[in-house]
């Protein structure tokens, strides 16, 4: 069992940063890869990037390559999520999540945090 919380989301001028962190309680989350979903009003959740449970082989959405860094440090059972040169389409609901494979799709994942707001400002 696995419990998700996300922080870091806020309301930040276009080109700005964020960083999104996802603390996971539980003894078992070096066992998890970890994803990074999103979700606009009106819209299906998206995926916007994934890493194994040892922080190996990074994946990352189109939209974000390049201007996001997954990462997670398994001592402090945390994953996070680098957001640099926001775009107002960056915004959304932020949502972390783990599950057994890093996969892309929402359905692959079995735990989920409640999200943390992002709003990009133009």
């Amino acid at each position: 069992q696995v419990q998700l919380v996300e922080s870091g989301g806020g309301l930040v001028q276009a080109g700005g940063s964020l960083r999104l962190s996802c603390a996971a309680s539980g003894r078992t989350f070096s066992s998890y890869a970890m994803g990074w979903f999103r979700q606009a009003p009106g819209k299906e959740r998206e995926f916007i990037s994934a890493i194994t449970w040892g922080g190996a082989y990074p994946n990352y959405a189109d939209s974000v390559k390049g201007r996001f860094t997954i990462s997670r440090d398994n001592a402090k059972n945390t994953v996070y999520l680098q957001m640099n040169s926001l775009k107002p389409e960056d915004t959304a609901l932020y949502y972390c999540a783990a599950g057994p494979t890093p996969a892309i799709v929402p359905a692959a994942y079995g735990y989920w945090g409640q999200g943390t707001q992002v709003t990009v400002s133009s």
